[in-house]
C-alpha cells in the first residue's frame, strides 16, 4: 500500500489555554483532494495551520512524505513542497501581481523554470495575465484569491493546503476558481487538502472528506458516501427543514451518537 502524502496522526493544537484541537486524525493520499468540513469553530483552520507549521501541535505527529514536520518553521515546511493559501489571502498589496507571484518562488534556484510556472499562472488565472503589472491591493476579491492560488503554485508544491478558497466571492468565480482546483491537481499531480464553507461543492470536489465537531473528527469517508448521509445533508447541505428544534436534537445527538 502507497504511503499518503500527509498523515496527521491523533494532533492536540491549543491557542494559549484554549483547546482547538482535539485528536485529529487525517489521510491525504498522493493525487488525492481531501476536504474537511465543519462548521465555524471546529477547528478547519486551525488543522491548516498545524499542518503547515504556522501552529505546533502540543501532542501528535504531521508526517510529510513521511517525515514529522510537527514542529517545524512554516519555511522550512514550504521548502519541502507543501504550500499554504490562508483563509483571507494575504497578498502582498503594494507589490505588483508579478512580484506577487515571484515571492511564491523565492526558494527556488531555477530561473527559468520560474518564468515557465508565471507564464503556467497566467493559463489558469488569465485575468491576472491582463493586470500583472497592477498593484495586487487593487484587484478584485476574486482575482486575488487567484492571485493567492498562483503564488502557491509558484512554490512547486506537492501539497496545497487551501483555506476556504470561495469566501466572499460570486457564485460564478467560485466555480471557476473550482474548476482551476480540479485542473491543478489533475494536470500537475498536485494533492490538495481542502478547507470549504460550501460544504456541497467541497464533497463534489474531494475525493474523500472529514467532518469536524469541536475540534474532533466526528465523521469520514469517500465523498460520495458523505454526500448520501442524511446527518451531513440536513446539518451542512441544508436538504431538510431542521428549523430550530431540529438544531437542538442535533446538538444533542452529535454525529459520533
Amino acid at each position: 500500500m502507497t504511503e499518503p502524502i500527509l498523515r496527521v496522526d491523533s494532533i492536540e493544537t491549543f491557542y494559549g489555554p484554549i483547546q482547538a484541537i482535539r485528536g485529529v486524525s487525517l489521510d491525504v493520499d498522493r493525487g488525492q483532494i481531501v476536504t474537511v468540513l465543519g462548521a465555524n469553530g471546529a477547528g478547519k483552520t486551525s488543522v491548516l495551520r498545524t499542518v503547515s507549521g504556522v501552529l505546533d501541535p502540543e501532542r501528535g505527529r504531521v508526517l510529510f512524505e513521511g517525515r514529522d514536520i510537527a514542529r517545524m518553521p512554516p519555511d522550512q515546511v514550504m521548502r519541502l513542497g507543501m504550500c499554504h493559501v490562508p483563509e483571507g489571502r494575504e497578498i502582498f498589496p503594494f507589490l505588483t501581481v508579478r512580484e506577487n507571484l515571484n515571492m511564491g518562488a523565492y526558494t527556488r534556484r531555477d530561473p527559468a523554470g520560474v518564468t515557465r510556472d508565471i507564464e503556467l499562472c497566467f493559463e489558469y488565472f488569465p485575468r491576472l495575465k491582463e493586470r500583472e503589472s497592477q498593484r495586487a491591493g487593487l484587484l478584485s476579491g476574486g482575482e486575488q484569491q487567484m492571485l493567492a492560488i498562483g503564488r502557491a503554485l509558484m512554490g512547486n508544491p506537492r501539497l496545497l493546503l487551501l483555506d476556504e478558497p470561495s469566501l466572499g466571492l460570486s457564485p460564478l468565480l467560485v466555480q471557476q476558481i473550482f474548476g482551476i482546483i480540479r485542473r491543478i491537481n489533475r494536470e500537475q499531480n498536485v494533492s490538495i487538502l481542502l478547507v470549504e464553507q460550501n460544504a456541497h461543492l467541497a464533497l463534489q470536489t474531494a475525493d474523500f472528506g472529514y467532518v469536524l465537531e469541536v475540534g474532533r473528527v466526528v465523521a469520514s469517508g469517500d465523498c460520495e458516501t458523505l454526500l448520501r448521509r442524511a446527518d451531513i445533508q440536513e446539518f451542512y447541505l441544508g436538504q431538510k427543514e431542521a428549523g430550530a428544534r431540529g438544531t437542538r436534537r442535533w446538538k444533542k445527538k452529535r454525529l459520533w451518537n
